[in-house]
């Protein structure tokens, strides 16, 4: 493994602690006992009011000596007092360091060596002191004790910020390129507290949803991932082999046929929050692993379940944002209730000016490709109409709205329209331009549930690999009959993006699915001297981050020009600097 000069230091350090008999990876607690947003809290000044210079809480019975711990952000060593910035789980504060505090006596090694010189940003600390205010009004820490907890081996992507020629900011080591902060979301959340945030709300905005179903009397439900028959959707799983049982299993892309087996079994109400899996393209609105919640309630049907819809996210809105009013982007999206509501050949007709409601196969075809649609002969009916109301109309509705009465073509597990022939009881909510939720008045005549199936495995032999499995188990049940039911997904991920303000999945996922790593490259000498770098000065701008000619050209010709004069002398090399027009042509700038 190719060390940089920061890691090879820091491992040294790390040698040097247990030389010294400190622990750099401690086994014992650290007893907490505030976090910096207790601290920030307990002392939060009045409008009216300005923090007491110098205050001065070392007597207090709480606050005069407490227990803080956290990673090291900011580091300002000095003589003999010395200034850092920790940061918890809660926020960052600053700590104030004085030698004759930490090393009472006269051995000075533990503020001298240690704290001076052992420490880096990124070490993990747990302080006792008191807490204070400095002169400027800065609420901080006056620290008594430390010790170290973890010792980091790897630099963090620190923020710098460098006044150029033209006397302009130039910001460097900002760690916002997107893959790395997906791949890495560790460092992400360290570097990018705010991204702490988004995933605080969508926890609250999960709870939200389980505080409303459960609160109606749902019950909460696990039902199995690894499944022998894929179903509940139209999409194409992912499959596996269980080799005890010397069988085919597939993850489940949606769980809406187990929950509806317990509404046969006798419950009313269940919901379950469910990790699925597709095995399908990605972009910034699709992960093959998502989330969603389901839930089925018996006796109800789909104009129940889309007031029940508007009132659950109308709460979660205000739950999470504080309002029914949320921004994404350049819209101002409101939940309050009531939703707009179209039915699926409505919007189609609205955003095409197209009356598609009763065209056959052929015409709808012919509609599709007008419009630049690829199509292909796997695509019936119903896939011909979606892609339509994909291309035409959601990008268009970006306040909440209901989409309703979907051709029965597009819908094997609706129940047929009470009243309107060839339809099926069925809506989407369609949000910021894409679905949210899908829901049905549930299909529960066995007859008519067998011959969806069956015209299912007939798309599934014309070439449709999203097309459903026939379940004869799920069949079974419907046989012994279920009650009237609405049922509904709702995805979690895609209305955690809109409520916090994210452009994609990615954004609201811990961690993502990504390519695998490329392994590190490194370019020849010969490579770099081709550029025009001496070969003297190859280990130098090695040093520096710059493993490949590709690297390097991307590198700002002052800030490298500066850091190679650093380099000289850590490297103690005796020859000629650089000019800043050498460094220029080999950046190719």
């Amino acid at each position: 493994m190719l060390l940089s000069e920061q890691e090879i230091n820091r491992r040294q350090k790390r040698e040097e602690l247990m030389r010294m008999g400190i622990d750099p990876y401690p086994a014992e607690l650290f007893d907490v006992t505030a976090t910096v947003a207790d601290i920030r809290t307990a002392f939060q000044p009045a409008p009216s009011a300005s923090v007491e210079p110098e205050m001065d809480l070392s007597g207090d019975e709480r606050w005069g000596n407490i227990q803080l711990a956290g990673r090291l952000m900011v580091f300002r060593v000095s003589g003999s007092a010395s200034f850092a910035e920790i940061q918890d789980a809660t926020g960052r504060i600053q700590l104030y360091f004085r030698r004759d505090d930490i090393s009472p006596g006269e051995d000075k090694t533990l503020y001298n060596t240690v704290f001076k010189k052992l420490l880096d940003i990124g070490d993990i600390i747990g302080v006792r002191g008191n807490v204070f205010s400095t002169k400027t009004g800065e609420l901080s820490i006056y620290v008594r004790e430390f010790k170290l907890l973890n010792k980091s081996l790897r630099p963090l992507p620190v923020v710098k910020e460098v006044v150029n020629e033209q006397g302009e900011k130039e910001t460097y080591d900002a760690f916002t390129d997107p893959e790395q902060r997906y791949r890495q979301r560790y460092v992400d959340l360290i570097v990018n507290p705010q991204v702490r945030d988004v995933f605080v709300k969508r926890t609250k905005l999960v709870n939200s949803i389980r505080q409303f179903l459960s609160q109606k009397g749902y019950l909460e439900v696990e039902t199995p991932i690894l499944q022998p028959i894929h179903g509940g959707a139209t999409a194409r799983p992912f499959q596996t082999h269980h080799n005890t049982l010397d069988m085919t299993l597939y993850m489940r892309i949606a769980n809406e046929l187990y929950l509806k087996r317990l509404i046969v079994g006798g419950y009313d109400g269940v919901f379950e929050f469910a990790k699925d899996f597709r095995n399908e393209g990605m972009d910034r609105t699709h992960n093959p692993e998502f989330t969603q919640v389901e839930f089925y309630v018996a006796y109800k049907d789909y104009i129940w379940m889309m007031d029940t819809i508007e009132e659950m996210v109308e709460k979660v809105a205000l739950d999470v944002a504080g309002t029914t009013k949320v921004t994404v982007g350049e819209n101002v999206i409101d939940f309050k209730r009531p939703w707009k509501r179209l039915t699926m050949f409505e919007a189609i007709q609205e955003y095409t000016g197209v009356d598609v409601s009763e065209m056959n196969e052929d015409q709808l075809r012919e509609v599709a490709e007008g419009r630049g649609i690829k199509t292909d002969s796997s695509m019936g009916k119903s896939k011909l109409i979606d892609e339509l109301f994909g291309d035409a109309c959601e990008p268009n509705l970006i306040q909440p709205t209901f989409i309703t009465d979907y051709p029965v073509e597009m819908s094997p597990l609706t129940k047929k329209h009470r009243s309107k022939p060839g339809l099926v009881e069925r809506f989407e909510a369609i949000c910021n331009g894409k679905e949210i939720a899908n829901a049905y008045s549930e299909l529960n005549d066995p007859i008519d549930q067998r011959e969806r199936f069956e015209e299912q495995l007939r798309l599934a032999e014309r070439g449709d690999e999203e097309a459903m499995a026939l379940d004869e188990d799920f069949l079974r049940a419907l046989e012994y009959g279920m009650p009237p039911t609405a049922g509904v997904g709702l995805g979690i991920d895609r209305l955690a993006m809109i409520m916090t303000n994210q452009p994609s999945i990615q954004d609201v996922l811990f961690f993502p699915q990504m390519r695998p790593e490329k392994k590190l490259e490194q370019s020849d000498e010969s490579d770099f001297v081709a550029v025009g770098v001496p070969a003297e000065w190859v280990p130098a701008v090695q040093k520096l981050g710059f493993m490949t000619v590709e690297q390097l050209r991307t590198a700002s010709p002052n800030k490298l020009f500066n850091d190679l004069g650093g380099m000289r002398k850590k490297l103690k090399l005796t020859v000629a600097m650089p000019t800043l027009d050498d460094v220029r042509g080999w950046t190719g700038n």
